[in-house]
């Protein structure tokens, strides 16, 4: 179970940064119930972070855990299936099983299209690129312009080292460093700015969908684990099997909803996960589907 919680619910401080307006950090846990102490645990303002400025909201999540799903009110996305060259239709047909499954437990299942959803990758992409640069790379790692607390021994250390073991970096953040300060260069954050006001957008599409309904549905990653490229992949490889499976995950990193994986089922040895979204500081409903699930998977 991996539950990213809403934006700005646990302190990042002390995490690594890489993008201030897309980082989050939640728990990793075996079962819904650790997930949920572990949450319950960690969230709240800390006082050092400022992605928890405005009125964060926090809930005794362990009481949620009812054990089933009468009530909820889920939407399968459909644009979550069947992305081209990336969905498995193994995949696509364990979530909408599992999704099926939660009638079970006493929730209304349902369909719907939110069709803005295949353009949230293009819009994470645009902010991550470019502000993985400055934050991660040009700031290292700490950047100025926010109050907080910067952790100053990783800021020197990181700062020096990056200059003299660069190349021990992978492939894909060296495109990323190449290919933010390249738009840096020529284009002066334009796209990056096009893409943060787009956000808003997206994240407006995803709460227009949640009008009448408690959670969103569809794969976690579009397939199963796939190997790790051999030594002499090629780069175009390497890149491709680094960020192919973040299609469904990333456009809820820019939209601040919480998510959380469930693990739903098996096909061919692998695991498949399914993954549910719900409403900003609505994290407990998102904890509660999952439970439930757990109880009649």
């Amino acid at each position: 179970m991996l539950d990213p919680p809403k934006y700005g619910l646990v302190p990042y401080t002390g995490v690594f940064p890489i993008e201030l307006t897309l980082d989050h950090t939640g728990p990793i846990a075996h079962s819904a119930a650790d997930c949920t102490l572990l949450l319950e645990v960690i969230a709240g303002p800390d006082g050092l972070d400022p992605r928890q400025s405005v009125g964060v909201r926090t809930e005794v999540y362990t009481r949620v855990l009812t054990g089933d799903a009468r009530g909820l009110r889920i939407r399968i996305v459909r644009e979550g299936f069947g992305w081209s060259g990336a969905s498995e239709p193994d995949v696509d047909q364990v979530v909408r099983d599992a999704a099926q499954r939660f009638t079970r437990a006493g929730a209304t299942v349902s369909e719907f299209s939110i069709p803005l959803h295949r353009d949230g990758i293009h819009i994470w992409n645009a902010i991550a690129v470019e502000g993985a640069t400055m934050l991660m790379v040009n700031g290292n790692s700490m950047g100025t312009n926010w109050k907080g607390h910067y952790t100053t021994p990783l800021l020197g250390f990181y700062g020096r080292s990056r200059r003299v073991r660069a190349n021990n970096l992978s492939e894909t953040v060296k495109l990323v460093i190449l290919l933010g300060q390249y738009m840096q260069d020529n284009y002066h954050g334009h796209y990056y700015a096009k893409a943060q006001n787009l956000a808003r957008v997206l994240r407006a599409a995803y709460d227009e969908a949640l009008k009448g309904v408690d959670l969103l549905l569809m794969p976690t990653t579009p397939m199963k684990a796939t190997l790790l490229p051999p030594p002499n992949a090629s780069r175009e490889e390497y890149v491709a099997r680094a960020l192919e499976m973040i299609p469904n995950t990333c456009p809820f990193d820019v939209t601040e909803h919480p998510a959380m994986n469930v693990p739903c089922g098996m096909s061919g040895g692998l695991p498949v996960g399914m993954m549910l979204v719900g409403r900003p500081w609505e994290d407990g409903t998102v904890l509660k589907a999952a439970h439930a699930f757990e109880q009649i998977r």
